[in-house]
Formats: C-alpha cells, sequence, structure tokens
C-alpha cells in the first residue's frame, strides 16, 4: 500500500503576521514556518496506518514550494515519512492549481489513498481535498476524526455540523484529515539523524505537464486589529438595550 501524505508549508500561527508594503503578501522576513497542523495530522495518521500494516506499506510526503520548503518535508521524514517528493513552483498557487498539481503526481505514484489536512492555517480555504477528489472521481472522506482499516477499505467517522457520520468507502480514495483523528508526535533525535538520508525528489511544473489558470487573485490583505474596546454600563437593563440596538457590540 502506497499512502501520498501533502504537507503544505505555512507560517506559524504563534507568531504575529505582518502585511508586506504591496498590501497583498505577508513579510516573512524571519517569520518561522512550519508543516500546516492539519497536515502532521494526517503524516501522523499514514505512520500509524503503516505500523498496523507492518512493512507493506509506503508513506511519500509531497509539498509544492521553492527550496525553502525543504525543512518541512524533513520534519515529515523525521517523523517518520519513507519518502518526500518537491514540486518545485515559486508562485503562490490557489486550491484549484494545488490540486491539479496533486492529480498529477497522484498519475504519476499510482498510490492507494491520499490523505491531507482539511484545510491550511494560512488561508483556510478547506478546498483542495475536494477537488481532488473530483478530478481523479475518486471516492471521498473529509474531516476525518477517526480512520479504520476494513475489508473492502476503510471506515471513516466524519465530523460534521449535526454530529458524527459514519461511512465506509473503497480504495484508492480521498480523505482530509479534522482536529481529532490524532496528536502528532514529535521528531525523535534519531529520526531527525535518519531523515537527513532520505530521499527528497524533485520534480518541475513542466515535467508534471500542469498548466496554472488561477482562479483566484488576492486583492488585498489586511491586518486584524485586535485591540478591545471597553464599555463600562451603569445596569444589566443597559447591556440589554445594547445588544439589542447597537450591532457593533456583536
Amino acid at each position: 500500500m502506497k499512502i501520498l501524505v501533502s504537507a503544505k508549508r505555512v507560517p506559524d500561527p504563534d507568531q504575529p503576521i505582518r502585511v508586506a508594503a504591496d498590501g497583498r503578501t505577508i513579510t516573512d522576513t524571519d517569520l518561522p514556518f512550519i508543516i500546516n497542523p492539519f497536515d502532521a495530522i494526517a503524516v501522523e495518521e499514514a505512520l500509524r496506518m503503516r505500523e498496523q500494516r507492518a512493512a507493506d506499506t509506503e508513506v511519500v510526503v509531497i509539498g509544492i514550494g521553492g527550496d525553502a520548503y525543504e525543512p518541512e518535508l524533513r520534519t515529515a521524514l523525521a517523523m517518520g515519512a519513507d519518502r518526500g517528493l518537491l514540486v518545485e513552483s515559486d508562485q503562490d498557487l490557489d486550491p484549484w492549481c494545488v490540486a491539479l498539481v496533486l492529480q498529477a503526481v497522484v498519475l504519476r505514484e499510482s498510490p492507494d489513498l491520499v490523505l491531507m489536512g482539511k484545510q491550511a492555517v494560512d488561508d483556510d480555504s478547506n478546498q483542495v481535498g475536494q477537488f481532488l477528489a473530483a478530478i481523479l472521481d475518486w471516492p471521498q472522506a473529509t474531516f476525518a476524526s477517526q480512520i479504520d482499516t476494513v475489508e473492502d477499505g476503510l471506515q471513516v467517522v466524519r465530523e460534521t455540523d449535526s454530529g458524527n457520520q459514519t461511512m465506509r468507502i473503497p480504495l484508492p480514495a480521498v480523505v482530509t484529515a479534522d482536529l481529532r483523528l490524532n496528536e502528532p508526535r514529535y521528531a525523535s533525535l534519531p529520526g531527525i539523524l535518519k531523515s537527513r538520508s532520505k530521499p527528497i525528489d524533485r520534480l518541475s511544473l513542466a515535467e508534471l505537464d500542469v498548466a496554472q489558470a488561477p482562479r483566484i487573485e488576492i486583492v488585498s490583505l489586511q491586518e486584524a486589529d485586535a485591540r478591545g474596546e471597553c464599555v463600562m454600563l451603569d445596569s444589566a437593563a443597559d447591556l440589554v438595550r445594547r445588544l439589542r440596538e447597537d450591532s457593533a457590540v456583536l
């Protein structure tokens, strides 16, 4: 069994994010980057599935970006992934374009399962997994909080707005990981040392024959105002009136 896991490089969400002078990008000078936390959960789940199935499972982690992406791929390799794949691109790809790249990689690698986080914490699009499943015409299970291997494929528990949904899907399939699926392991020192010798293959967009046709254009970015405003009220009745009449309070 081969499991392909996408791992996006994102700014550390615990660090302050500043909009660049052009108003359309962020300032990344001295800004630390990490594996998207939901993708780290997907990597962990792939490793657990390999541990359950013993030696017949290969975990391949894929990233799309430039040379700066390699540390994040090495982190996934240090966690235990077998091989890395970097699709070289100096463009900021929208979710549709990312799905097209992943489709080309899937056709090249022929995995049995594609695992990824349900969304990235930098843009919160929550679209790539659904796009990929659609263009591959594969079954999908999004927002997975539990994944079990069954005889005819996978049994997945999905978190929905109305509660948990349990479904069975055949392989090959696309599954996106939710927060409660697992707790990603830390890369151990032996794992870090081993990761240095694990291969990271490189492919260009031209080699994959992927035509980029972005469907989203970022017009402007604006930093959120984290400052609060304190207003002292004289009574509970005054509070109720403000909540009813003043939309700015909500």
